[in-house]
């Protein structure tokens, strides 16, 4: 067996580096230079530690960006990413080309495995016909897929990959036991072995859209108690005392996964016939508290007495969450686009996130050491390196702090989701 897992990124690097313990193991990205990256020993995404990195390829790991390294591949996993587009529909434009380049190297009897977020019924009505028209083969008979939703969650060195239980799916049962007991040879956690692929792929979906409908309950419980100057974090604190009190806690809701996922499984809802008001009213909830924190600081400013206008402000933090170096989807930059609308001059300091990828995806230059000081000071992230900060060092007199984590002294701020 020869495993090829297509995809290097948060979830492709670690599960690669796993399976190269126990089988002859390829890394595949078309990204050359972050291939490079790798063979150099060192993950930007800090998800495996250089150390463990350069272990693995010394130990016969290979990490290539060569396509004709596939040929010899006869197990495929499929890690690639699945965001959504300007409409907020499903891209599937990274799985699409992944199925067509594995099709080209498709065998009698290989398996793909599918890891990345889809709505259920993605694998076997968009992926399955690509896999089949390429290769000439038919599904079922001469190859078979599988489908295991990742469960990395970015900057968690608790909850790693072999640390959480994995949900497994075969075509049929055969290639489900196949597919189970792969995963079982690494997973620690175990696994749960689905009824089949549409159960597998919709278990994902249901675990994200769960926790971003939580996420936007607190945060419409923020927006009420604002206007009825409570504060959120000590009704919370009360409530949770209570032993089935969900306790989840109000913020920017970013990132590859809770801000994605509820709406692919929109998408599928809708075409069905079906209209999902709790997940769409909760995404827009979560979307919208960028805009608001950003209203609530320039208020905060007017009442302090400060001129809006050229007034300068200090983010912290522009990663999804705090000490991981993603920042796709971060909602930090809905804060950043509505302070500039007001006038504001806004800068940017995060010691994890990386300059030249802000720049590529959000077009702004981000500050490498804080120098001035500012009329408010927005906290975005806590990374462990903004909390160790001096804050007031930083600001101006009657300066504004505004903590969106609610973790800093409640003496220093002057708001807080």
């Amino acid at each position: 067996m020869k495993i090829a897992v297509i995809g290097l990124g948060y979830v492709g690097l670690p599960l690669a580096v796993e399976f190269a313990k126990k089988y002859n193991t390829l890394g595949f990205d078309i990204n050359d230079l972050r291939v490079k990256e790798l063979n150099c020993g060192a993950d930007s995404t800090l998800e495996v530690n250089d150390e463990t990195l350069k272990e693995s390829l010394k130990n016969g790991l290979k990490l290539s960006a060569d396509l004709s390294e596939l040929a010899d591949a006869n197990v495929f996993i499929v890690t690639v990413p699945t965001p959504i587009d300007l409409d907020k529909n499903p891209d599937l434009s990274p799985l699409k080309g992944a199925t067509e380049m594995i099709a080209k190297f498709l065998k009698k009897e290989d398996v793909v495995i599918y890891e990345s977020t889809v709505y259920p019924g993605c694998t076997e009505e968009v992926c399955v016909p690509i896999l089949e028209k390429i290769s000439g083969l038919v599904y079922n008979k001469e190859f078979y897929c599988g489908y295991s939703p990742e469960r990395i969650n970015p900057g968690d060195k608790v909850n790693t990959l072999t640390k959480i239980k994995k949900v497994t799916s075969g075509s049929n049962e055969k290639t489900a036991g196949f597919v189970d007991d792969l995963y079982k040879s690494i997973i620690e956690a175990g696994t749960h072995l689905a009824s089949n692929i549409k159960v597998a792929e919709a278990s994902k979906a249901v675990e994200n859209a769960q926790r971003d409908v939580n996420i936007s309950f607190v945060n419409e419980l923020a927006l009420i108690f604002d206007k009825l100057d409570i504060d959120t974090s000590e009704v919370l604190d009360a409530a949770g005392t209570k032993w089935n009190f969900l306790k989840y806690k109000p913020g920017l809701v970013g990132g590859h996964c809770i801000s994605v996922d509820p709406y692919y499984l929109a998408y599928k809802a809708e075409s069905v016939g079906y209209l999902p008001n709790v997940i769409l009213s909760g995404r827009r909830v979560n979307d919208n508290m960028g805009n608001f924190v950003a209203n609530k600081v320039v208020k905060l400013m007017i009442q302090n007495g400060h001129r809006i206008k050229d007034a300068k402000v200090l983010i912290l933090g522009i990663t999804f969450k705090e000490n991981c170096p993603d920042i796709r989807n971060t909602r930090v930059v809905d804060i950043y686009d509505e302070l500039n609308e007001f006038g504001v001059n806004v800068d940017i300091f995060d010691p994890l996130a990386s300059h030249e990828e802000v720049k590529e995806e959000y077009g702004i230059d981000m500050i490498s050491e804080i120098k001035d000081k500012y009329n408010a000071i927005i906290l975005a992230v806590s990374h462990t390196e903004i909390l160790e900060l001096n804050i007031s060092n930083h600001l101006l007199e009657d300066g504004i702090v505004y903590d969106t984590k609610s973790v800093l002294d409640k003496k220093l701020v002057h708001g807080r989701l």
